[in-house]
């Protein structure tokens, strides 16, 4: 399967892999300053973006979708970058594939469960009677009925597609909501390790993705790994702090 992607830059390889309901384009202006250094890969991930839908969807395929599209690409390794469900994929890459990945950077997710947490969001996208939809800003206004924060609303209308019959969401819904356990649990067996250079990031004001009390399992699966904490950057590190995140993860590579 041929995931979407664009590419920026020359040097080692970056691949960066957006996080649940996300696409390449959140990563883009960052993608542009990583490519002064590196080759920057930006990928929608399966169900994501202008990816192919399919109705598999766990860490393992999301996975093996980013080691075939190194194959694809003739990638023999790269440094990998996941923020939120990629850093979950990265980390299942690593762990699995770990000849392919040189060093590891984890946005705020940790490897354990999750309770579920996206009700409102799947129930505001499915609010939205995409066949009776004339423009962008009835669509915020529906999901206003569900979802407070502009910002979130902001976020998700991105998955909004104007086609020539319509609208329609370029994030696969139906087989997200239905593999949505396989997302919010922590996919990693009990004996896998990663030993290459790791960094965690964690947002200071996220309080719910990386606690303290995490980095001891963090070091079970990651026990080369380090934490890095980016003060009053929420869970969307990258949008509301990226200067800071960048200098962390060019300072880490550099290394």
């Amino acid at each position: 399967m041929s995931l979407n992607y664009k590419k920026f830059g020359a040097g080692h390889p970056l691949i960066i892999l957006h996080g649940l309901f996300g696409m390449l384009d959140n990563w883009q202006t960052l993608a542009k300053q990583f490519a002064e250094s590196f080759e920057v890969y930006i990928v929608d991930q399966r169900n994501h973006g202008k990816s192919p839908h399919l109705d598999e969807f766990s860490y393992y395929v999301l996975a093996q979708d980013v080691y075939e599209f190194m194959q694809e690409h003739q990638i023999e390794s790269a440094y990998i970058l996941g923020h939120s469900m990629g850093g979950k994929t990265a980390m299942q890459l690593a762990t699995d594939y770990a000849e392919k990945v040189d060093k590891l950077i984890v946005v705020d997710i940790a490897p354990k469960d999750y309770p579920a947490g996206h009700d409102e969001i799947f129930k505001a996208f499915y609010a939205v009677d995409l066949e009776k939809l004339e423009n962008r800003k009835q669509a915020d206004a529906k999901l206003a009925e569900t979802l407070d924060e502009f910002g979130v609303r902001q976020f998700l209308l991105k998955n909004l597609d104007r086609t020539k019959t319509g609208y329609r969401w370029k994030a696969n819904l139906d087989v997200i909501r239905d593999n949505y356990d396989n997302i919010i649990l922590n996919s990693l067996g009990p004996f896998q390790q990663y030993d290459a250079p790791t960094l965690f990031i964690k947002g200071g004001a996220s309080e719910r993705y990386i606690e303290l009390d995490d980095l001891p399992v963090i070091l079970d699966y990651f026990p080369n790994a380090k934490l890095e904490i980016v003060e009053d950057a929420g869970h969307w590190v990258h949008a509301e702090k990226p200067k800071e995140l960048f200098d962390l993860v060019m300072g880490f590579l550099n290394e």
